[in-house]
């Protein structure tokens, strides 16, 4: 299997941020230009009676009408790999550095690489979408990507463009793909607004030489036996401790399961809301802290990654398949990835984190390249089969999905050669996204630090953490009450 680049600057902080409001007349005009031109350059459609699969089979793109550049407006290189290694016919400037772009038949694709630390990305789209529709025609945004926690911020606005009006049967075409991706990007009115190639249920990724000296095996039933509730979770993590190992590098690692289960969004008709669920977050992450079977660390920092190698000494991480592989240090040769030192199994409770989506900007002037790239990439059975072989992503297309958890033959070396789809699978069909709001990523970046300085006693009590919390909001969304 393919060994990944580190990506510990990865910023996969899954986020929202305040609405937009829409363009006015003048994105409805550009929005009724662009969908003409799409009708004009899209493919024919296939035959009523044919499947979705054969219609990408016998599809070839007609970008005669298409501009001379396509932008693409990103936060880091995943995408950009996918593109240069899965979209047929692109021709890399550089191999080594998927966002140095490229060509695709005559058109020109460039990406603008803005990081997501410190909300700088989507400052970057608030500053450039709303000027798409009157940028000269080689500098308009094209496409962009979005994540989940605030992909409501553009799809709710004339940013984006619906995906039906690049050409594209959203019924039959993205039949095989998840719900719950679709749902993310359905704007109010029912209009799709964004695409994704990837899947995100979560699993327990735990250390094999941990359960081996704790649990006796490193079997995934047998795991699995130990993690199976929060519960048994609690008991395992005090044999953990009492081994050498913390449970988890810090209590964010939790963090993800709870808030994926809640009942109710974090926004309620304009007033902050602190879920049930979230709360019994808060009581158990202070009970590990105070036992010493978690940190305190941030995601993402090097507290938090220093479990990845054996010297770390942490058990377990909760991720979906990105995780796995982009971002557990799989190309370093100390590292427990690399010596295929993990495994996974379901664990207390199913979740998924993150993802990315494929938007196409309202003022775009190559919508056919748009509308092929998200056919290729997210409907074409061969080549997503070959994204889950190349590069361990778990896509967004159940067929695909299906037979390569059935596949005895793949395995992934990160895992010590275990073919986990299975779970992964199980775990795609129950996600329910109804209760995502614009406003995920600033609510919950502003909770985990405060409730860090409640776990570490900075902060005497759970209400005073929580009337920090209200603060923060606050001066990031001024028009919320709590």
């Amino acid at each position: 299997m393919k060994k990944f680049k580190k990506a510990m600057a990865l910023s996969l902080a899954l986020a929202m941020g305040l609405s937009l409001v829409a363009c006015g007349d003048k994105a409805e005009e550009t929005t009724e230009a662009t969908t003409e031109a799409t009708t004009e350059a899209a493919v024919d459609d296939a035959t009523d009676d044919a499947s979705a699969d054969e219609a990408v089979e016998t599809t070839e793109a007609d970008l005669s009408a298409d501009g001379k550049v396509l932008n693409i407006q990103c936060w880091n290189d995943e995408f950009a790999r996918r593109l240069r290694d899965h979209y047929p016919g692109f021709e890399a400037n550089d191999p080594d550095d998927a966002t140095a772009g490229g060509k695709i038949g005559d058109i020109e694709v460039k990406f603008t690489v803005t990081p997501s630390d410190d909300n700088a990305y989507q400052n970057n789209l608030d500053a450039v979408l709303p000027e798409n529709a009157d940028a000269a025609d080689d500098e308009k945004v094209d496409l962009f990507l979005v994540e989940a926690d605030y992909a409501l911020k553009y799809v709710n606005t004339d940013l984006t463009m619906p995906i039906a009006d690049l050409g594209i049967d959203v019924d039959s075409e993205l039949a095989n793909q998840y719900q719950y991706t679709k749902d993310i990007v359905t704007d109010a009115d029912g209009n799709l607004k964004g695409v994704s190639w990837q899947g995100c249920p979560g699993v327990l990724i735990y250390n094999r030489e941990a359960a081996k000296e704790v649990l006796g095996s490193d079997d995934p039933d047998t795991v699995q036996e130990a993690v199976k509730d929060w519960d048994t979770f609690n008991a395992t993590a005090k044999d953990m401790k009492d081994a050498g190992y913390k449970m988890t590098a810090t209590a964010n690692d939790t963090f993800r399961v709870f808030s994926d289960n809640v009942s109710t969004p974090w926004v309620v008709d304009g007033k902050i809301t602190i879920d049930d669920n979230i709360k019994k977050w808060v009581d158990m992450s202070k009970e590990e802290v105070d036992a010493g079977y978690t940190g305190t660390g941030d995601l993402w920092s090097d507290d938090w990654s220093a479990g990845f190698y054996p010297d770390g000494k942490v058990f377990a991480y909760f991720g979906p398949a990105w995780l796995i592989d982009f971002c557990m240090a799989a190309d370093d040769e100390e590292s427990i990835a690399a010596q295929g030192g993990w495994g996974a199994t379901t664990g207390p409770q199913g979740f998924s984190w993150g993802g990315t989506w494929i938007c196409a900007a309202n003022g775009t002037d190559n919508p056919a390249l748009v509308a092929d790239i998200i056919r290729k990439l997210t409907t074409d059975e061969e080549i997503m089969t070959g994204i889950v072989k190349d590069d361990n992503d778990f896509v967004n297309n159940k067929p695909a999905m299906e037979a390569m958890a059935a596949d005895t033959s793949y395995g992934d070396d990160v895992l010590g050669g275990q073919n986990a789809l299975a779970m992964f699978c199980e775990g795609a069909d129950k996600i329910d996204k109804s209760n995502i709001s614009e406003y995920d990523q600033g609510c919950t970046e502003s909770f985990q630090a405060a409730m860090k300085d409640y776990f570490e006693g900075n902060t005497a009590t759970y209400d005073e953490a929580l009337e920090a919390f209200y603060t923060s909001v606050s001066e990031k969304y001024p028009e919320l009450s709590y």
